[in-house]
């Protein structure tokens, strides 16, 4: 065997979703985003178009992300369609992170491969974010409130017209106390059909 099949097989169901609000002060530092990202720009590529882009978010700059993402909020959001819960997590959940990426499809206007491929293989980097983030013990979230796929979200982003952001991803250690979730899956039979003649 190449590698360790039963240490990668943990890791992978060890992956949990875990919010903001579950995270510590404990810093993340950019060396730790620079691999994650670095793993994430692994994800299978149909032409090797490598069609994401990250956008990340520390320090004072998770204010800014938390200013455009209530203010945006707030604009989109009038009288009884304004949801104060909604508008404090948008609000609070960047300043509880260590960090924040955007992670965006960038499309290339030649490109002949389809943009559904394209979505798949930023899903896949996203899938590598939380892998690595679960292998060093952060907690990662995959969040899409739906204000990221508003053309404010792009110009805010600084993306085209033709591209779209896919997730704010946030990234944090637990809290110390913080026990960390079981997961659960049905068997492969509920989803499996062999054809083998």
């Amino acid at each position: 065997m190449k590698y360790n099949l039963s240490e990668i097989t943990e890791v992978i169901k060890d992956r949990r979703t875990i919010f903001p609000e579950f995270y510590s002060d404990r810093p993340v530092h950019k060396e730790q985003i620079e691999k994650i990202l670095n793993n994430a720009i692994w994800a299978p590529t149909h032409g090797s178009t490598q069609p994401w882009t990250f956008k990340v978010f520390m320090g004072e700059g998770r204010q800014k992300l938390s200013d455009f993402l209530s203010e945006l909020y707030k604009e989109k959001f009038t009288g009884e369609n304004f949801k104060e819960m909604k508008y404090n997590k948008l609000k609070t959940r960047p300043l509880m992170a260590g960090a924040v990426v955007a992670v965006s499809l960038k499309r290339d206007p030649n490109s002949k491969i389809l943009e559904l491929e394209e979505i798949e293989a930023v899903a896949c980097a996203i899938q590598n974010m939380y892998l690595t983030c679960t292998a060093w013990g952060l907690g990662g979230f995959w969040a899409t409130p739906g204000l990221i796929y508003t053309p404010a979200m792009n110009q805010f982003l600084g993306l085209g017209e033709q591209d779209k952001c896919l997730g704010l991803f946030y990234i944090g250690y637990p809290k110390p106390d913080y026990e960390w979730p079981k997961g659960h899956r049905k068997p492969i039979e509920y989803f499996t059909e062999w054809v083998e003649e």
